[in-house]
């Protein structure tokens, strides 16, 4: 019988909400591969005008245990920093994840989130998700700061 498992991450960055949610959720497609290359190789639109029900597909990289990933967008409010995906790993549905994006006090954002995997390798693959996801708002944090005029 399959497993499901779920865990949280809250991550506070210096980036306003808005430009962190574009970067990371709107166009994560186009920067994982320049950030990223060892997560993901590289992706391409499958279908959708990049709201909801929109199909991504990404051929990972040497640190993912899996060769393709597909994300399809649940739910999306760009106001409200909120979306909501599905992802399933060599055609398999392997977890759904929930992003909100809030604006701090002093300009910046905390990113809240949450994922629920399924299957029998789940607590192996929910360990390297929560450690991808860090590393993924870490990067494009990073990337924001460097870059102050990207996704104004």
């Amino acid at each position: 019988m399959a497993s499901t498992n779920s865990w949280t991450l809250e991550l506070e960055s210096k980036v306003s909400a808005p430009r962190k949610f574009r970067a990371c959720v709107m166009d994560w497609h186009t920067l994982a591969p320049k950030l990223a290359p060892h997560v993901i190789d590289n992706a391409h639109h499958v279908e959708g005008d990049g709201g909801t029900g929109t199909v991504r597909h990404y051929n990972c990289g040497s640190a993912v245990p899996f060769n393709t990933m597909k994300k399809k967008v649940e739910f999306l409010d760009v106001d409200k920093c909120e979306c909501k995906y599905t992802i399933e790993c060599d055609g398999v549905e392997t977890s759904t994840w929930n992003i909100k994006m809030k604006p701090t006090a002093n300009g910046g954002s905390v990113a809240k989130v949450e994922c629920t995997s399924k299957g029998v390798q789940a607590n192996d693959m929910m360990l390297k998700a929560k450690e991808s996801a860090a590393e993924m708002f870490k990067s494009v944090e990073a990337y924001l700061i460097a870059n102050p005029n990207a996704y104004n």
